[in-house]
């Protein structure tokens, strides 16, 4: 029996050896990579795991709010309501010019505005058949003194007018139709205009719905100069009072 199992254990032992140096594991033993956490490839039936969709990417703001000063009133940005004067309230702009357009009384405004609004008109002329003029511009401290008749939905006092920036024109048929009157906004002039003054830097300073944040009347012939790129911005953004889009309070009287 001794010789027996001696002979077994020899046996044991040389399969171990055998083992150790062919370098296969040995019975019972376990594989490098499962020993390691390693897993094994997936066979030719398993499905991956499909990636999620990517986010979309966030909308970002671009425009730049300061480009301009709001409170200058050189500025083309400058924001004039019942809240907001001038600044001297007898501003009065250096820049100046005879606007060479169809008019009812002469106008003038600043460089800049002046060379976009012969622009449009030759626009609407060129484009759509249709003969604008000019039913006033510039009005200086004075003038607004004389003109204003203590009705504050319908005239701004001394000081706190857009028109004495420069950069604002009452604009009408060359017809005289519905001139300075809201039947404007009906006619084939009122409506080119709505839609396509913000092309040369005009918006439509007081909107119909605006009233309680503008703080006049709806005026579908006043149009004021802000420039093409914050003009077209306001259009696309369809964002319609300067107020509203500069975050500033609604002015809808004077304090």
């Amino acid at each position: 029996m001794i010789a027996g199992s001696l002979s077994l254990a020899l046996v044991a032992v040389a399969v171990v050896v055998i083992g150790a140096v062919s370098g296969g594991p040995a019975a019972g033993s376990t594989s490098n990579s499962t020993a390691h956490g390693a897993s094994a490839s997936p066979g030719p039936g398993t499905p991956r795991p499909v990636p999620g969709a990517a986010p979309a990417p966030a909308s970002v703001d671009t425009f730049d709010r300061t480009a301009h000063s709001l409170d200058d009133p050189n500025s083309i940005w400058v924001v004039v309501n019942k809240l907001r004067p001038l600044n001297p309230q007898d501003f009065e702009p250096e820049d100046l010019v005879d606007v060479p357009v169809p008019h009812t009384w002469e106008p003038m405004l600043r460089q800049e505005a002046a060379d976009a609004v012969v622009a449009m008109f030759e626009a609407a002329s060129d484009e759509a058949d249709l003969a604008l003029a000019s039913n006033s511009a510039f009005r200086s401290y004075s003038s607004q003194e004389s003109i204003y008749d203590g009705d504050d939905l319908l005239t701004a006092r001394p000081g706190f007018s857009e028109h004495q920036t420069g950069l604002v024109m009452d604009i009408g048929a060359e017809s005289g139709e519905c001139s300075l009157a809201t039947c404007f906004a009906d006619t084939a002039e009122g409506i080119w205009l709505r839609d396509n003054a913000w092309r040369f830097g005009f918006i439509l300073r007081y909107p119909a719905d605006k009233t309680p944040v503008a703080g006049y009347e709806f005026e579908p012939w006043h149009y004021r100069y802000v420039g093409v790129p914050l003009a077209t911005e306001m259009h696309e953004t369809g964002v319609t009072t300067l107020e509203e889009f500069f975050g500033l309070p609604a002015a809808p009287d004077y304090e």
